[in-house]
């Protein structure tokens, strides 16, 4: 059974306060895990949400402002520091690679994990794949920002769902139907079985993560048809000046992308510090795009899988 969930460790822009630690997203994906731009304080916010660095396999790195950076110091430290018995990939953009480098040796510690450094380097208007397995691909786009940025995109790979009824109509039982699976066909009593004869697609699951951009086509191609799409919505809707000369999304931004994309559901955060609360984000872009939420620090999101 697929075990797909959202932890946000931090969802405050630039700096943090009181109520928001500093960026900070990890995602459960069935045997994996993957952080998401580790700003100031990760580390700490990881204790709270009762995770070990042990459980990362994946870090991302949408660009190297230093809230959605400063924590990976401490990250890969800490990896070293717990003896980390899997290799951990850190996906970030090329163009920052002296960033990355220092933030790997800001200070004296022992290597003893392994990181395995991933610069994603995809061509402007490009959803370019950076890294797949047997269950999933990720790709990334580039984003509309003052500096080299990227989305990232999770996307389950295609499979089928097997019909018993068929199954059993055709002959094929016990490990002929793995076979099947494997090869895609299969003789049985005197003709060939394909596995478009007792099997249907499964809809596969897609995660996306927007941050730090102003609204762009990237956006768009990130979060297309989205079981939940993370995306910033620095300022609310009567700021619209400030997020467009920034280079940030509004709430309505953020719901508006989702609209459009076929997104299924819609998580805002990285929030200004001049908010004291989200209620405005939250009604302004639910009046857009209905199945949004507003992230708070240690909320958790469960990705069903989809039945259809």
């Amino acid at each position: 059974m697929s075990n797909r969930e959202l932890l946000a460790l931090g969802t405050a822009s630039q700096v943090p306060t009181r109520r928001r630690n500093h960026n900070g997203y990890f995602l459960r994906w069935d045997d994996e895990g993957f952080l998401f731009d580790p700003g100031e304080g990760t580390q700490r916010q990881m204790v709270f949400g009762d995770l070990p660095a042990s459980a990362l396999h994946r870090v991302f790195i949408t660009h190297f402002h230093g809230d959605h950076c400063l924590g990976l110091a401490g990250i890969l430290q800490r990896l070293s520091l717990d003896r980390c018995a899997h290799p951990v990939t850190v996906h970030y953009p090329a163009s920052g690679q002296v960033y990355f480098d220092r933030l790997q040796d800001a200070s004296i510690y022992h290597h003893a994990a392994t990181i395995l450094p991933a610069p994603v380097d995809v061509p402007p208007d490009t959803l370019g794949l950076i890294a797949e397995t047997d269950t999933y691909r990720v790709f990334a786009h580039q984003l509309d920002h003052p500096v080299p940025t990227f989305g990232y995109r999770i996307e389950e790979r295609p499979s089928r769902t097997f019909l018993p009824d068929r199954l059993a109509a055709l002959g094929v039982v016990g490990p002929a139907i793995k076979t099947l699976g494997e090869q895609g066909f299969l003789q049985v009593g005197g003709r060939v079985v394909s596995l478009e004869d007792v099997s249907v697609p499964r809809p596969r699951a897609v995660f996306a993560f927007v941050m730090d951009t102003r609204p762009c086509a990237g956006a768009l191609r990130l979060a297309h048809d989205a079981d939940l799409l993370v995306m910033e919505a620095t300022f609310a809707a009567a700021d619209q000046e400030l997020a467009t000369a920034y280079s940030h999304c509004t709430s309505i931004d953020a719901a508006q992308t989702a609209l459009a994309a076929g997104a299924r559901r819609l998580a805002i955060t990285h929030f200004s510090q001049r908010y004291t609360s989200t209620d405005a984000h939250v009604a302004e872009a639910r009046a857009v795009f209905p199945e949004t939420v507003a992230l708070r620090d240690l909320d958790r999101l469960q990705i069903p899988r989809r039945r259809a």
